[in-house]
């Protein structure tokens, strides 16, 4: 299978972002690859297309999966596992978004909590468990935020951001006007 010349340069360059992202390069393209297709691909095909080894297609497809952001897809009369991608883009960046409070937040939050119970024994331990108490506190804030973002429709966000974006150019020729820049 050939990709084109667009195609190749995006499931290039996202393999190269995916790991500024906590993905592996192989992981990144992999999916970049899967975006980019109309239909369903196997390992074979993605080892091809890709130029890397059987065995990293399927680690990377695994890590995939645990993601969810793949999905396999059986093709009656074939043996083979096949994969695409679990939904739209939107779909997709949530279930990052998810993936990421679970794997990050979630941990990171439990800890917190946990110290926060003890009793400080010095104003060294009370500065840094006002310093935890903050921390915590913004990553509940994050965390209610993106559970509203999660539950709005993909029209509803697009909504919200354009009206962030307007909101800050308020601010911006507010800021200008009264002085301050």
């Amino acid at each position: 299978m050939k990709l084109s010349q667009k195609a190749e340069a995006f499931v290039s360059h996202f393999g190269e972002m995916s790991s500024r992202w906590g993905f592996n390069r192989t992981v990144g393209q992999i999916l970049a690859l899967l975006v980019v297709r109309s239909s369903s691909l196997n390992a074979d095909e993605i080892s091809q297309a890709l130029h890397i080894s059987r065995g990293n297609v399927s680690m990377g497809l695994k890590e995939l999966q645990s993601w969810r952001l793949i999905r396999l897809e059986r093709i009656p009369g074939d043996r083979k596992d096949y994969f695409t991608t679990a939904g739209s883009i939107s779909d997709m960046a949530r279930t990052v978004f998810e993936e990421r409070r679970k794997r990050e937040i979630d941990p990171t939050l439990s800890l917190l909590r946990d110290h926060l119970l003890d009793t400080p024994v010095n104003e060294e331990e009370e500065h840094a468990q006002q310093q935890m108490a903050e921390l915590h506190d913004l990553l509940e804030l994050l965390t209610q935020w993106g559970a509203h973002l999660n539950n709005m429709s993909a029209e509803q966000l697009q909504s919200l951001m354009k009206l962030g974006a307007g909101v800050s150019k308020m601010l911006e020729l507010k800021d200008k006007v009264v002085g301050k820049n």
